[in-house]
């Protein structure tokens, strides 16, 4: 396994990283009252739309997992509209699961399908970006052993880490403290984004300290 690769996923996770630091802080100079807390909301807008570019950007330049083959113009358009649809249905499939672990069915449904979206970027994005709009590969990526680079089990320990942490997330909502950030969905979107943060950083040493260990195989 190659260092080179390691230190280039290193960057782009902590790229990644970065970029929810400045969605949090840079929006402050331009929107007034802005914060994560008090304009919840906005905030996480501007974190998707944040995360989203930067992942689709370093897939274009990196190329972690380009095909040796050309595709024609049509197929690429293809493919790009069936990663909308397969985003979009994500969004709605984590709003379904979030109401079904006991998010409000009616009240609140701006701020729960606004959370879908965060998970959606943290999650399907990424396995969109890096194994385009196809199911098998992505069974396969989730499977034990189912990694074929440093790139995909990257995309399994940020994934994981993400719906953990919004899982976590959860635990305070129900407790009597009265605090701001018990609010739905803060701390459980917050617990993502951590959970999310986390597996950025956990990724590339877990991948360092186990590459002796790590044989990927072409399937």
């Amino acid at each position: 396994m190659r260092e080179a690769e390691i230190r280039r996923l290193l960057a782009a996770n902590l790229l990644c990283a970065a970029s929810i630091i400045l969605a949090a802080v840079v929006p402050a100079f331009f929107l007034d009252g802005f914060s994560i807390l008090g304009t919840h909301l906005t905030w996480l807008c501007v974190c998707s739309v944040c995360v989203a570019t930067l992942n689709i950007i370093l897939h274009l330049v990196l190329k972690p997992n380009q095909s040796p083959k050309r595709n024609s113009f049509a197929h690429k358009i293809s493919r790009f509209l069936k990663c909308c649809i397969y985003f979009f249905m994500s969004c709605i499939l984590f709003h379904a699961i979030i109401v079904l672990y006991g998010a409000p069915l009616i009240e609140s449904v701006t701020e729960t399908f606004l959370f879908a979206v965060l998970l959606s970027t943290f999650t399907t994005l990424q396995c969109l970006c890096l194994l385009g709009p196809n199911i098998q590969a992505w069974i396969r990526v989730f499977s034990k052993n189912g990694a074929m680079s440093i790139w995909e089990s990257s995309l399994q320990i940020t994934t994981i880490c993400s719906i953990l942490g919004a899982w976590f997330g959860a635990f305070p909502i129900p407790l009597d403290w009265d605090r701001p950030w018990q609010v739905w969905p803060i701390s459980c979107s917050l617990g993502a984004t951590f959970g999310y943060m986390a597996g950025l950083i956990i990724a590339p040493l877990w991948i360092h300290w186990n590459r002796k260990q790590l044989t990927y195989k072409s399937r």
